[in-house]
């Protein structure tokens, strides 16, 4: 999970210790979670499962003549912070205890999920999670049957990760210790997650040395076990993976969500892995694909793909070239089945030009209108606007490059149930 950097070394967020943002209307302190657990606390909790936000400043005034105001509103900001949850945390996620910061950054639980099964599958059966944040893959790791340290120097984060142990009925296999991850002792597990934090008071951080804490220290604690899996910014420089690592790129539903070094695997280089079907594809030291012409068919790699510079592979697979040497579409003249692309059917290639555009939706009855690009300028709404799509049809436009020449690409997605979605 990610925090807010307030020093090298640390994962704590720059708010003052013990003063956070539980609930969405306003700084509170730690002991607002104390509250939560009571049992006044968690009959609050119950009785606002299924509230509707729409109706809340009622429902606040209504349950603040039988409890006291300020656990009201913790509850009530921990019941809009679970129904955000839900997306990440499925039904869980109605047990579970959350900062705002939390709802944002932890890991969902459909990569947790994949990420304990890794560890599983390397034989992992105790590891320390540094940088645990509230426990979300703590508790896929603990579900999964590994005993878990997880760590946070963070009072009330850690607080939360121990609230969600025990929620969700796993204190006997994660055991919380609020601390700083460099200072723990880490020799009696055979394996390491650490999650550094990668954002400071400006925003996003982009040097690997800025995390906190930095990316030499935790390669040198990776180092220290058997097995590690290290979580970094999906857009880190390839040239600065180390050469023994294992880096992959994991989208969700055809969203890139995360990167990972992994280390310990036996499988050093790049690869890429799509959930929540799980394919996962791997990099073969293929030359970068050559530029073509355009073929029947379009292929729009998948995230993860583009991100693990494995298109060359994807492009292998389906027989296809590049459009533009420096733009990830594919084109070929065969329709290969592979979950690493949306394949699209062409049927028109024109230069750019927002007349001709609209000539030929007109022509084509197309009212729904998916644009897509990559190479361009122009921005997908503002084309909208001006080509005013009308009529029962719908289509895709690709803007883009072709052979270096801006282009526009006509098509629909081809029928075949194997795609998985490549936006990016």
């Amino acid at each position: 999970m990610e925090r807010m950097v307030p020093a090298p070394g640390h994962d704590a967020r720059v708010t003052p210790p013990g003063v956070h943002r539980v609930a969405d209307n306003g700084p509170v302190h730690a002991d607002d979670l104390s509250a939560l657990l009571t049992p006044e606390g968690q009959a609050l909790l119950d009785e606002l499962r299924a509230h509707d936000p729409a109706q809340e400043l009622a429902l606040a005034t209504r349950l603040r003549r039988d409890h006291p105001a300020p656990l009201v509103s913790a509850a009530l900001g921990q019941a809009r912070l679970r129904q955000r949850a839900a997306a990440k945390f499925g039904p869980d996620a109605a047990r579970m205890y959350f900062t705002p910061d939390g709802v944002e950054q932890a890991t969902r639980t459909t990569v947790a999920d994949h990420r304990a099964r890794r560890f599983t599958g390397l034989g992992v059966t105790a590891l320390a999670d540094l940088c645990c944040g509230i426990g979300g893959d703590a508790v896929a790791l603990a579900r999964a049957g590994i005993a878990v340290l997880a760590v946070d120097r963070d009072p009330l984060t850690a607080a939360v990760a121990r609230a969600n142990a025990n929620a969700l009925g796993l204190t006997d296999l994660i055991d919380v210790r609020c601390a700083d991850v460099t200072d723990v002792d880490i020799s009696a597990y055979d394996a390491v997650f650490t999650d550094p934090a990668r954002r400071g008071g400006r925003g996003r951080i982009f040097d690997p040395e800025a995390y906190s804490p930095p990316l030499s220290w935790a390669l040198e604690v990776a180092g220290r076990v058997s097995h590690a899996a290290l979580k970094i910014a999906p857009g880190i420089p390839h040239e600065v993976i180390p050469p023994e690592a294992e880096a992959e790129w994991i989208s969700d539903g055809g969203d890139v969500k995360e990167a990972v070094l992994w280390f310990g695997t036996g499988h050093p280089g790049m690869r890429a892995t799509l959930l929540p079907g799980g394919a996962t594809l791997t990099g073969r030291g293929l030359p970068d694909p050559p530029v073509r012409a355009v073929g029947r068919f379009l292929y729009e790699p998948d995230g993860a793909v583009i991100r693990a510079h494995l298109v060359a592979e994807v492009a292998q697979d389906v027989a296809g070239g590049l459009l533009d040497e420096t733009i990830a579409y594919l084109t070929s003249d065969v329709l290969v089945p592979t979950p690493y692309a949306t394949a699209y059917e062409i049927t028109d290639v024109l230069p750019f030009g927002v007349k001709k555009l609209k000539a030929l939706l007109r022509e084509r009855e197309v009212g729904t209108l998916t644009v897509k690009k990559r190479g361009s300028a122009v921005e997908p709404e503002e084309l909208r606007r001006k080509v005013k799509p009308s009529g029962p049809n719908a289509a895709t436009v690709f803007l883009t490059r072709v052979a270096g020449a801006p282009s526009m690409l006509i098509g629909r997605p081809t029928e075949a149930g194997w795609e998985t979605g490549g936006n990016e």
